[in-house]
C-alpha cells in the first residue's frame, strides 16, 4: 500500500502500450474520468508494459498525446508495471510460499497431445473435441506437471527446460474455502452481486519466463497498492474478475467495486481491437473528429 486511509473513491485507467487508442479505450478512459468526477474521486493512470517486447515508448507517448486530446487528466505520477518486476515477484513467492504455484515444463505441443486422449477426442469427436475450455476459449491445462515430483521438477530445472508457474486452483480453491463473489455496478442503479467461478480457468499460468508476471497477478497487485476502490473496464475482461477476486482473497487483498461497460463495436459488430487495425484516435484526429465528436459516439457527451 502507499500509505493511509483512503478517504475517496479512486478510479484507474490503465491502458498497454503496444498500439495507438481507439474508440473503445476512450470510452474506458472518459467513463472512468467521469465517474470519479462525479464522486469527487481520483482517477490513476496507470500504464500496463510488463510485456516489454510488444509495449513501446512510442505508443505511451501516443496514449497520453490521445489522452490529452480528449481532455483527461490524473492524479499522482503514472505508473509503469515495467519498473515494478521486483514487486510483482515478492507478490508470486508470497503464492508459491504456501505451495500455490507449481512450475510447469509442459509446451503448447505436449497440452494438445495430452487431450488427445479425452474420451471425445478417441471417439473420433476430432482432436481434443470436448476438452473444456477456459473463458477466453484456451483448452484447460491438464495437470501434467501438476503430478511431478520434487525430484522430476528438480531435475528438470537443472537440464535447463523452460517454465512457466502456475496457479493450483484445486489447492487455492481450498485455501480460500469459501465461495467468492463481487459487487457489480452500472451508474444509477444498485450494485448488485455476483459469484465468482475461478474454477473455470483452470490451472492459470501466473508467471512465464519471458513475461515476470501474468496480467492476472500485475494487475490485483497494482490495484491493491494503488488502492483502487472502482475498476471500471470492459465487459470482455468481466469472466476474469472470478480469478483476481480468487488472488486477492489468497493474497488477503481488498475487493474493490466493478463496473464492467459494454463495449463499443465497429459496423461489423465486432469489438474495436487494435489487431484488427480498428480506426485509431491518430487517425480520427488528423480526419477533422473532435473530442466532443468522440464523446458524442460513445455516449458520454456533456458528461464532463
Amino acid at each position: 500500500m502507499d500509505g493511509g486511509i483512503v478517504t475517496n473513491r479512486r478510479f484507474r485507467f490503465a491502458p498497454s502500450p503496444n498500439g495507438r487508442l481507439h474508440l473503445g479505450h476512450a470510452y474506458s478512459a472518459l467513463l472512468n474520468r467521469q465517474l470519479a468526477v462525479t464522486h469527487a474521486g481520483d482517477l490513476l493512470l496507470r500504464i500496463e508494459d510488463i510485456d516489454t517486447v510488444r509495449c513501446t515508448p512510442f505508443f505511451e507517448t501516443a496514449i497520453g498525446q490521445d489522452l490529452a486530446w480528449l481532455g483527461i487528466d490524473w492524479s499522482g505520477r503514472v505508473r509503469r508495471q515495467s519498473e515494478h518486476f521486483d514487486f510483482y515477484r515478492t507478490v508470486l513467492d508470497g503464492l508459491g510460499d504456501r505451495n500455490l504455484l507449481y512450475p510447469c515444463f509442459c509446451t503448447r505441443g505436449d497440452v494438445a497431445r495430452a487431450i488427445t486422449t479425452f474420451p471425445a477426442a478417441a471417439a473420433g469427436g476430432g482432436r481434443g473435441a470436448g476438452w473444456p475450455t477456459d473463458p477466453d476459449g484456451s483448452p484447460l491445462y491438464p495437470g501434467t506437471c501438476r503430478r511431478l515430483t520434487d525430484a522430476e521438477r528438480r531435475r528438470l530445472r537443472e537440464e535447463g527446460r523452460p517454465y512457466v508457474l502456475r496457479l493450483d486452483m484445486a489447492t487455492a480453491l481450498a485455501v480460500a474455502r469459501r465461495p467468492l463473489h463481487w459487487m457489480e455496478y452500472r451508474e444509477g442503479s444498485e450494485p448488485r452481486r455476483v459469484d465468482a467461478d475461478p474454477s473455470a480457468w483452470g490451472d492459470a499460468v501466473l508467471c512465464r519466463k519471458d513475461i515476470p508476471a501474468s496480467y492476472h497477478v500485475a494487475v490485483v497487485a497494482d490495484d491493491e497498492l494503488q488502492r483502487i476502490t472502482d475498476i471500471v473496464r470492459g465487459a470482455d475482461l468481466l469472466a476474469a474478475t472470478s480469478l483476481h477476486r480468487l488472488l486477492q482473497e489468497l493474497l488477503k487483498f481488498g475487493a474493490p467495486a466493478y463496473h464492467h461497460h459494454a463495449l463499443v463495436l465497429g459496423a461489423d459488430g465486432l469489438k474495436l481491437s487494435k489487431s484488427r487495425n480498428s480506426p485509431t484516435l491518430a487517425e480520427l484526429r488528423r480526419n477533422g473528429t473532435t473530442p466532443e465528436d468522440v464523446k458524442r459516439f460513445v455516449g458520454l457527451s456533456g458528461n464532463g
